[in-house]
């Protein structure tokens, strides 16, 4: 199993996001056997009771031992003879009693981050967008009505969603069948179209009685401060728990269920299948596992439920599966969730910080009338220099996929700092390559999921625009036009093979288009970018085109396009460089692996989408555009940040050097000046490129030799090889064009009805009359 992954580079004093805080120590509550109570809390003794009272505690570490595994032993001897603070769980002694009767609240940092596991000031600021009394939230998602909630010290979540809590860590009491088994009652999971044995949405258990229950081994002592839960996701089935206790235990042998004064606490549980639902503990629960027991549910359904539970892991740096699992990052960043504005302000103090390499603009407008902010970096910002490439990262096209947006606004703060700090291998890619950051395509779903917080958006609240359309899959359908001429064999003559233009009833005002999408195409045809990746959430792949298949009626076959060895090659370099894209050992998010395919796949092939962002940018622009799934959790809690960041950072890099990957160059006339839309065509892909304004071009290609031909209208046609290596950096290949003969006798025509002021009248050609042959000559 992989360990910690630390990077050794120094930290700066001056960072964007602060210093990483340790939180005041915590409040343990814990249970203790009454004949250990008095030996622990420290209470004095005579010095001659001391070998009575060593002897009890053996008794009682023998008795805690008893029932779990010999792997544990010494950490709970460790765990006992550590603790400082010990105290019994307390409850409320009547139901309405809030937490502060029963438990001082912790010392609080506002504004502070804080390590990994701990909870923040945003995920304070959404706790407090998600919990208006004891009544549904507005956006949908709701909080348990009429538990308590006194206390305000939540954890974050432990990890069934991320999948930090692997399936081993997940049992249950009886399943219906092994898809439906434990392991798969993670928050949000999703199950198929046509559900089957293997991968199906949740747990279910074998029998619907009150005696069923969901059990989590947290492996460590854990402070448990609620759960969440959601119904099964099915397309056939309704399947969801109404209410449930929630029990602990230290071994998994003795349980406590927790209590609402005498009485067992029933919490009431989901109204449908898809809005998640949290009930926060009224005090909070120190123990290893932790238990949901159902004790009703949908009436014409059975006892199934998705769950993730909130948790704080205890310190101890003795127990192993926390160590092996460990993920630390160096960089100092702004590791939190930005709303709007504050996604604007923190642009803004990236371009104050960098001014020479940053420029902030916005690309247009969203439904609601949010402006759609890109920051540049570059050392020449504001201005396309002739042969450095344009690339592009776009993210949250879906709103709710949050992780994408975060990462560029992470990669921004990066950059800077890195440029500043003399880091050559971001100097030379900011140097060499026009970069734009395009955080937020959507920002009104956004603003929908950020208000209900990371845990209660679901799986879908703030996917599409205000006015209800999927920006990514809402570009005009350019592969059946292509395909359609291709059948016809109007190619290259009627119609050429790149440059795939708009249908003119998709620019009519009355088509179905999202303004966020009319703002994007006006965006890619105005700058002539090379190569562009958009991070979307929910998955750990990465998808190149073409996304719709050729083949009519089939959801998924592979539909491949002529470049489709560059684009495997470019999704390689990004998979390939993730820390969990392609390991081997890792669990499906859903009900894919796509590990088995090196975290790669056609997007056709994984399922047919017509009109999507990757298929219209490599048809009607330049760009080769791929989608990467950053993460199985759409929107990870802000504790996740860092290590998503670890995850992410290096592959961010590498495929934005993939711009320098192929062949480049100028495309002139005989006076050195620059031809633009020149055509780019390579010996045996039938994709052509297009030069710039400035006659310069970039061709992505894999290492080889290849035959390339640059014509222009009005220009002879020139072929010369070119050949790319493996080293990172495009082979320069130029091309010096002469006007063809017709186009010098139609300039000359041009200057003389120019010189004449076009009033010339044109010379009538006369024909030769032949002579007439006398007779006998």
């Amino acid at each position: 199993m992989e360990r910690g992954v630390a990077r050794d580079r120094s930290s700066s004093n001056s960072s964007i996001g602060g210093k990483i805080q340790q939180n005041p120590s915590l409040e343990i509550i814990h249970h203790l056997p009454p004949r250990l109570g008095g030996v622990m809390r420290g209470q004095q003794r005579p010095a001659v009771l001391f070998p009575v009272a060593l002897l009890g505690l053996l008794v009682a570490l023998a008795d805690l031992g008893r029932g779990s595994a010999s792997e544990d032993e010494d950490y709970y001897m460790q765990e006992l003879l550590t603790r400082e603070q010990y105290a019994r769980v307390q409850m409320p002694e009547k139901p309405g009693a809030s937490a502060a009767d029963v438990h001082e609240q912790p010392r609080q940092y506002p504004g502070k981050k804080t390590a990994k596991g701990k909870a923040d000031k945003s995920s304070g600021k959404k706790a407090e967008n998600n919990k208006k009394g004891n009544q549904k939230s507005p956006n949908g998602s709701s909080e348990g009505d009429g538990q308590q909630k006194g206390y305000n010290d939540e954890c974050p979540p432990m990890g069934l969603e991320t999948l930090k809590i692997d399936d081993f860590q997940l049992h249950a009491s009886t399943t219906k069948r092994y898809g439906l088994g434990a392991h798969r009652g993670r928050l949000n999971i999703q199950a198929g179209l046509y559900e089957d044995d293997l991968y199906d949405g949740g747990w279910c258990a074998g029998r619907d009685d009150p005696l069923q229950w969901l059990e989590v081994d947290a492996r460590r002592l854990t402070k448990f401060t609620g759960v969440i839960t959601q119904g099964r996701s099915s397309l056939w089935s309704s399947d969801w728990v109404t209410s449930y206790k929630v029990m602990v235990s230290n071994d998994s042998h003795a349980w406590v269920t927790v209590k609402n004064g005498s009485e067992d606490m029933i919490f009431r549980g989901n109204r449908e299948k898809e809005i998640p639902v949290r009930n926060v503990f009224p005090t909070p629960l120190v123990a290893r596992y932790i238990r949901v027991n159902p004790q009703s549910w949908f009436t014409s359904g059975s006892v199934c439920m998705r769950a993730e539970i909130l948790g704080c892991p205890l310190p101890d740096p003795n127990n192993y599966y926390h160590r092996r699992n460990e993920v630390i990052t160096t960089d100092e960043l702004d590791f939190t969730h930005h709303s709007y504005k504050e996604m604007r302000q923190l642009m803004k103090v990236v371009n104050e910080m960098c001014p020479n390499i940053t420029r902030i603009y916005n690309i247009g407008k969203s439904h609601s009338g949010l402006k759609l902010y890109a920051i540049e970096i570059s050392d020449n910002p504001g201005e396309h220099e002739t042969g450095e490439p344009e690339f592009r990262y776009t993210a949250g096209s879906h709103g709710n996929e949050v992780l994408g947006r975060e990462l560029l606004l992470l990669l921004m703060q990066f950059m800077c700092v890195e440029y500043l700090s003399g880091n050559q291998r971001v100097r030379h890619l900011v140097e060499e390559t026009r970069i734009h950051l395009l955080p937020s395509v959507n920002p009104d779903g956004y603003e929908k999921a950020f208000q209900a917080g990371s845990e209660l958006s679901g799986w879908s609240l703030g996917r599409w625009s205000n006015d209800g359309i999927d920006i990514h899959h809402n570009f005009p359908d350019l592969n059946s036009i292509l395909w359609e001429a291709e059948a016809k064999k109007w190619i290259p003559r009627r119609m050429a093979n790149h440059y795939v233009a708009v249908p003119e009833w998709y620019q009519t005002q009355n088509a179905s288009v999202a303004m966020e999408t009319r703002a994007l195409i006006a965006w890619m045809e105005k700058i002539p970018f090379v190569l562009g990746g958009n991070l979307q959430g929910g998955e750990l792949v990465v998808t190149f085109p073409y996304d719709k298949t050729r083949s009519q009626g089939v959801t998924r076959e592979t539909t491949p396009t002529s470049d489709d060895h560059v684009f495997r090659w470019l999704a390689f370099a990004y998979a390939s460089t993730h820390r969990l894209m392609t390991a081997a050992n890792r669990r499906v998010c859903h009900m894919e692996d796509f590990a088995k395919e090196d975290g790669t796949i056609n997007g056709a092939s994984w399922h047919t989408a017509a009109g999507s962002m990757n298929d219209f940018s490599y048809l009607h622009t330049n760009c080769f555009e791929l989608s990467m799934y950053v993460g199985c959790d759409k929107f990870p809690h802000e504790s996740e940040l860092p290590e998503e960041w670890e995850n992410n950072r290096e592959s961010l890099l590498v495929f934005m050097e993939q711009v320098h990957r192929g062949i480049k160059g100028i495309v002139r006339d005989l006076q050195g000046h620059g031809i633009a839309n020149a055509t780019i065509a390579v010996e045996g892909i039938s994709h052509d490129i297009r030069t710039a304004a400035g006659g310069d071009y970039w061709r992505l290609l894999n290492p080889g030799e290849y035959r390339v031909t640059a014509r222009a209208e009005g220009y002879s046609m020139l072929s010369k090889k070119c050949e790319v290596g493996y080293e990172m950096g495009a082979t320069r290949c130029d091309f010096t064009l002469g006007r063809t003969n017709l186009s010098r006798i139609r300039e000359i025509m041009e200057r003389f009805n120019k010189q004449t002021g076009g009033n010339a009248p044109p010379r009538p050609l006369q024909a030769r009359r032949s002579r007439a042959r006398q007779p006998g000559t």
